[in-house]
């Protein structure tokens, strides 16, 4: 029988590589686990974590103006920028420690430093060139943005990651992109007072959202101030002689700007891991080709998360780590469940969603029904803001099951996590209608929604 030093090694201390090490860890299994930069991986030093700190403090501008059509007085506010990076770093810091500490107390063994495989069962520790070798290894080194190399003058634009710790906030910024990190980043920048322009090759916003939600939020933002360009891309980019940036689009010609960043999706990390020698397939995208199972094409070694580019989300890596636990270590063969998986887009207003879109439920079944509400949500009223809440349900006709339920308004990234739970468990319209509104609240026209907007019938709208 081989002999291993470990019987579980982990390359990457994200989300999904931290819990499949700890849940290792503490059924007594010997686990190492290494990460190159920080613990935590994307979503807490340079994703999620930081970026809903920030469309916090984004959002107060709004808070204060609200405030005084409810008879508060509030005087001359101020930003400081530097400080809200240093309240990002210190809890970042807080939670990255967080991860280490149940690492430790799990047993496992923390390593600071690179590691590529150099074989089946083998890996390389860059920082002393030991090897190792393990029973089992999990890849989970996640991605990064896609730097968009055959652009000319990309090196002079940040991503996502820098975009975190700039040194100054900027006077102005040009986004290009139209996913979420693009939409939310044109959000808070312009809500900390940046004049912001996003330029999207697409047609609309957020493309793989539900019409209602895109074109809604669309016009939310430019009603903010926020300038939109579709259908149109940056061509170039080059520093002119008073040092700011110059943005060459295919359309609308120069775009100046103090900042340009590049939101163009991101790339598995898997270039140099070693893969070739350990047998690991990659797809045409350098992502790691798995199995029902977050098995690899080589015997023993398995991936979770972004480098599988299967759904680039936090909460799925978690979920897959939780399902190689169990399939490897527990003897009960559990396969990722990636339907219905609610998500939410962190702009303002909001949008969150579960479940089929309208285009893309009307491809697959011949009679919908689609319910759909628009309103002036009730803090609206006094602070004297228009914009809309939309609301809408997806349900297929034929046996009155809800497909799917979109959401565009304050908190919507809340009620979408509870409406998942709902559309999981198969609920129909009928139990919708059955269920009391809770009142007054913007979430109660989910449930009262009785007779539907309009039908879709064979792809026709009537």
């Amino acid at each position: 029988m081989a002999s291993f030093d470990y019987d579980l090694f982990v390359i990457g201390g994200g989300s999904g590589g931290v819990r499949s090490g700890r849940l290792a860890a503490a059924m007594g299994k010997k686990v190492a686990i290494a990460e190159e930069f920080r613990y935590g991986g994307t979503c807490v030093i340079r994703g999620c974590v930081p970026k809903k700190l920030y469309v916090y403090a984004s959002q107060f501008a709004e808070h204060f103006e609200d405030a005084e059509g409810f008879g508060w007085a509030v005087g001359e506010s101020t930003f400081d920028w530097k400080k809200l990076v240093a309240a990002k770093d210190k809890e970042i810091t807080r939670l990255e420690g967080l991860y280490q500490k149940g690492l430790a107390n799990a047993g496992a063994e923390i390593l600071h430093t690179r590691a590529e495989l150099t074989g089946p069962n083998t890996i390389k520790l860059l920082d002393s060139g030991r090897t190792v070798t393990a029973e089992r290894i999990v890849i989970a080194v996640g991605g990064h943005p896609t730097p968009h190399d055959a652009l000319p003058g990309n090196e002079l634009c940040i991503s996502s990651n820098e975009a975190f710790d700039l040194p100054e906030l900027p006077k102005s910024i040009v986004i290009a992109g139209g996913g979420y990190i693009a939409v939310e980043f044109a959000n808070i920048f312009h809500g900390l007072g940046v004049e912001t322009t996003l330029i999207y090759r697409g047609k609309e916003i957020l493309s793989r959202f539900d019409q209602d939600m895109r074109r809604g939020l669309h016009a939310a933002m430019e009603q903010k101030g926020i300038r939109i360009l579709c259908e149109d891309l940056i061509q170039s980019v080059t520093r002119n002689a008073d040092g700011r940036l110059v943005a060459e689009t295919m359309k609308h010609g120069a775009l100046t700007a103090d900042q340009v960043m590049l939101a163009l999706g991101r790339v598995p990390n898997t270039k140099g891991l070693g893969l070739e020698a350990a047998g690991v397939a990659v797809n045409e995208r350098g992502a790691i080709i798995i199995d029902a199972f977050s098995r690899t094409s080589a015997p023993g070694v398995y991936a979770l998360g972004d480098v599988t580019d299967r759904v680039q989300l936090t909460p799925v890596a978690i979920h897959e780590a939780m399902c190689f636990i169990e399939t490897e270590y527990k003897g009960n063969p559990t396969s990722p469940d990636h339907d219905l998986i609610a998500t939410a887009v962190f702009s303002q207003p909001e949008i969150g969603t579960v479940g089929l879109s309208e285009d893309a439920a009307a491809k697959k079944f011949d009679d919908l029904e689609i319910y759909r509400a628009e309103f002036r949500p009730m803090k609206a009223t006094l602070s004297a803001r228009s914009e809309k809440t939309i609301m809408k349900l997806i349900v297929n006709a034929t046996d009155r099951k809800v497909l799917g339920a979109h959401i565009l308004g304050h908190e919507a990234g809340e009620m979408a996590q509870l409406l998942a739970i709902t559309l999981k468990a198969g609920c129909t319209k009928d139990d919708f209608d059955r269920t009391m509104a809770v009142h007054p609240t913007a979430s109660e026209e989910l449930v009262t929604m009785y007779n539907p907007s309009y039908r879709i019938r064979n792809g026709e709208r009537q």
